[in-house]
């Protein structure tokens, strides 16, 4: 599949200026919107989500995708946010040498994480995420949770909520990093109700709550880190399409309460469409 190539004089959507190259620094998107949101935009990935989000790629392309992109994205999350030790551990070349021997960081197997499935987009996302913390973490104290919600709208299809109506979970979450793998970061209205969930089993807070996504907007930024400022987020893109020329012509987040990315029935723009319907084929 071909991605169109942008040509002197096209006609069309303003470029938001945050994706040109001078603002694409050290494998993340330069942005105002504080420290704890990480856009990990690079021209490879992004080339991988621009072919994600097109109309014309279909499964098993789309479970592809999704599982390369989520390899990268909780690989960062692992590098950035979990705790490291030292170890000294021999390596094959023991045999030859008393110096075959690595001594330096690696990531806390001790660390305890619970992975959450916010089904149904976030089913396949969680399962790559909790098999790669079981190759690095004492599988143990690795947690995958399920929670089965939908969107409340009202009668214009507006999102106004979301509603659970369904759960695995497998304990508390005192002491432990918990991450939510979701593809779309729209509303923010479902990655707030799971954290609602989990804070009203009352037993102990979390070390960290990290969201793992691959598009997120600015009203889904802003709309959790209004309720919960601590979160850290990690996506690839940042779409506000809807904003003005003159917005998009700034830094994501110079503007904030002018950044739009959401239509009128909170799908992303441009975003991706439904992740949903699209990874479990649902016409």
């Amino acid at each position: 599949m071909a991605l169109n190539q942008e040509k002197d004089g096209d006609q069309g959507t303003p470029q938001d200026i945050g994706y040109q190259g001078s603002h694409l620094q050290g494998g993340k998107l330069k942005h105002l919107y504080g420290p704890n949101l990480h856009l990990l935009s690079d021209p490879y990935h992004l080339s991988l989500l621009a072919r994600l989000s097109s109309e014309a790629t279909f499964q098993p392309e789309i479970s592809h995708l999704v599982t390369t992109l989520y390899r990268v994205l909780v690989a960062r999350v692992l590098a950035e946010q979990i705790p490291t030790v030292d170890v000294v551990s021999p390596t094959r070349m023991i045999s030859a040498t008393p110096f075959g021997v690595y001594r330096g960081k690696v990531i806390d197997p001790s660390t305890k994480v619970v992975c959450v499935d916010i089904a149904r987009a976030g089913m396949l996302p969680t399962q790559v995420c909790f098999d790669a913390l079981n190759h690095v973490l004492n599988p143990a104290g690795v947690r995958q949770d399920h929670i089965v919600m939908n969107r409340v709208t009202d009668d214009k299809g507006h999102v106004i909520g979301a509603r659970i109506f369904g759960e695995k979970v497998g304990g508390d979450i005192a002491g432990q990093i918990v991450v939510f793998p979701d593809p779309m970061g729209a509303t923010g209205s479902s990655l707030l109700e799971a954290i609602g969930y989990y804070r009203g089993l009352a037993q102990g807070a979390p070390t960290k709550m990290i969201a793992m996504n691959l598009i997120v907007t600015p009203e889904f930024v802003q709309n959790v880190h209004r309720q919960e400022p601590d979160l850290i987020i990690y996506a690839f893109r940042l779409d506000r399409g809807l904003s003005a020329p003159h917005i998009l012509n700034t830094l994501p987040g110079t503007h904030p309460e002018q950044e739009r990315g959401l239509n009128e029935h909170h799908y992303i723009v441009p975003g991706a469409g439904g992740l949903g319907e699209v990874i479990n084929n649902v016409g």
